[in-house]
């Protein structure tokens, strides 16, 4: 093969972003994922701009007003008004924001607590380890359920409540999931190499293990933020979760349930937005999981 030709072969070959950028992009359930859910997240960031009306104002004389597309409907409240006489399309955008500040608190402190107890004792092994099973042992003998709705009967339910309830109940799964993949980890070379210069143990877990784990954290995320927002919206819709006048989508279709069978879009909104929240971040999820570990399917 003669250099011209080789350099043309070199030059043809794609570059490692260009490869990256084909799975990616490949992966339908990540771009269909990932592009609802930075819908949702759009429009909650920009929720006082698109709001018509304000969420919290009442208006007793034009209470249950349906959706425009109803006959009785009008554009003045697209999507009507619920029983207080509240603009409906307002406080759904507004609830976007409490589903996403959960999601995403419950997932930051679940995640801090479990993936330092799994780094701990999949690298530490030994009694760390020990402890760190016994720990996740006791947690899963709690339904997560049943301890937030004592734990809010009793301290009362409040967005910070919960927020604190749930990310100190879904720690397990990041524990689990980081100790089986930093033993896989620690028997490597690279962790071994480093043991050799004499690199510390915060260094190791921290600049060698830690980025190598971080695709199994990032899917295990994702499914934790899905989870702790169906959590919300199953206490809300108990009444021990988020408290009225927050517009909660789990809050609001709690409020709607005496209206279901005449009022069936109090419920049918809010459910449908909660159900393609949920179901965006678990398609991003799986799509990140294929791409870090395409192999698993």
């Amino acid at each position: 093969m003669t250099d011209t030709s080789l350099s043309l072969d070199l030059a043809m070959e794609p570059t490692a972003g260009a490869r990256m950028r084909k799975r990616l992009f490949g992966q339908k359930s990540l771009v269909l994922g990932s592009g609802l859910l930075l819908l949702i997240m759009l429009v909650a960031l920009f929720a006082p701009l698109l709001a018509t009306h304000d969420p919290y104002a009442q208006d007793l004389a034009h209470r249950t007003v349906p959706p425009f597309w109803y006959a009785k409907g009008s554009l003045e409240h697209i999507l009507g008004t619920d029983n207080l006489g509240r603009d409906y399309f307002s406080r759904l955008l507004y609830g976007a924001r409490i589903s996403l500040l959960i999601g995403l608190s419950v997932m930051v402190i679940s995640g801090i607590i479990g993936t330092t107890l799994g780094l701990l004792a999949g690298y530490f092994g030994g009694k760390a380890d020990l402890l760190v099973t016994f720990l996740v042992t006791t947690r899963l003998a709690m339904p997560v359920m049943l301890v937030a709705l004592a734990v809010v009967a009793m301290v009362g339910g409040s967005l910070p409540v919960i927020v604190l309830v749930l990310g100190f109940l879904k720690w397990d799964r990041f524990a689990v999931v980081m100790r089986s993949a930093t033993q896989q980890a620690r028997a490597l070379d690279y962790v071994a190499a480093a043991e050799a210069v004499g690199a510390s143990t915060p260094r190791i877990i921290l600049g060698e293990i830690l980025p190598n784990v971080l695709p199994q954290l990032i899917v295990v995320a994702t499914l934790e933020a899905a989870s702790a927002i169906l959590l919300e919206a199953s206490l809300s819709f108990l009444g021990l979760g988020v408290q009225p006048p927050l517009p909660s989508w789990g809050l609001m279709i709690s409020e709607a349930k005496n209206y279901m069978f005449f009022s069936f879009w109090l419920i049918a909104i809010p459910g449908t937005m909660l159900a393609l929240l949920v179901l965006a971040i678990n398609l991003a999820g799986d799509g990140l999981r294929d791409i870090f570990a395409p192999e698993g399917r």
